[in-house]
C-alpha cells in the first residue's frame, strides 16, 4: 500500500509543475464530474501560488470548471500512461470518465474537487481566477493554488525525488499521438543544496 499523500506547503506548490509534466485536470459541478489530460500547464506566480493550464473553451471540462469556479491538477506517474491517453481522447459529456475507467478520487480539502492519488505523484486544488476577457478569448485558465499534496516517495521537503526505484511515479511528458517520455534522472548543480 503506497503511503498517504502529505500536504505540500503552498510556497512549494508551483514546484509540482515546474518540470512541465502532463497533468490530469479534474472538475465537478452540480453532480457531474470529469477528468481530462492536458499537456500544457505551468506555474505563473509564487505568492500566492498561481498556475496556468490550457483547457479548450468548447469542452465539457471547461464548462464544469467555469461553473464550479475551480479545478484540480493531478500529476500522473508513468504507470498511468494508458489512462492518461484514454481520458485525453474521449469526452466526459457522454458519461462519467471516473466510473468508466474505475478512477478513485478523494475530495479536495478546500473546494471539494476530485483529486486522484492512486498512480499520481501529486495534486493541486485551484480556485479559478476570473478574467472575463481572457476566458472569452483564450483557452488558458488561470488558477490560484489553495491546497496541494504529494506522495512522499517522490516529493518531500519541497523537492522532487526522481529515482528509478519510484519509476511508476515518474512524471509523464507528452510527445503527441499517445507517446510520452518520463522524467529522467536528477542532475544536481555544483553548490546546490
Amino acid at each position: 500500500m503506497p503511503p498517504a499523500f502529505l500536504p505540500v506547503a503552498l510556497e512549494h506548490a508551483t514546484r509540482l509543475l515546474n518540470h512541465g509534466p502532463t497533468v490530469l485536470v479534474t472538475s465537478a459541478h452540480d453532480g457531474r464530474r470529469n477528468v481530462m489530460a492536458a499537456a500544457w500547464s505551468m506555474p505563473v506566480e509564487f505568492t500566492p501560488p498561481r498556475i496556468a493550464v490550457v483547457i479548450d473553451k468548447h469542452t465539457f471540462t471547461r464548462r464544469l470548471v467555469t461553473a464550479a469556479g475551480g479545478f484540480g491538477i493531478c500529476v500522473p506517474g508513468a504507470a498511468l500512461a494508458d489512462l492518461v491517453y484514454a481520458v485525453g481522447s474521449e469526452s466526459g459529456a457522454e458519461g462519467d470518465k471516473f466510473a468508466r475507467h474505475g478512477i478513485v478520487a478523494a475530495e479536495g480539502p478546500v473546494l471539494g474537487l476530485p483529486m486522484i492519488e492512486h498512480g499520481c505523484a501529486a495534486w493541486l486544488e485551484c480556485r479559478l481566477i476570473r478574467e472575463p476577457h481572457v476566458e472569452q478569448a483564450y483557452d488558458t485558465c488561470f488558477g490560484e493554488v489553495v491546497a496541494a499534496a504529494a506522495d512522499p516517495r517522490v516529493f518531500t521537503g519541497g523537492k522532487w525525488q526522481f529515482r528509478q526505484d519510484n519509476g511508476g511515479l515518474l512524471a509523464l511528458h507528452h510527445l503527441g499521438a499517445g507517446r510520452f517520455v518520463t522524467t529522467g534522472p536528477e542532475v544536481v548543480a555544483k553548490g546546490a543544496a
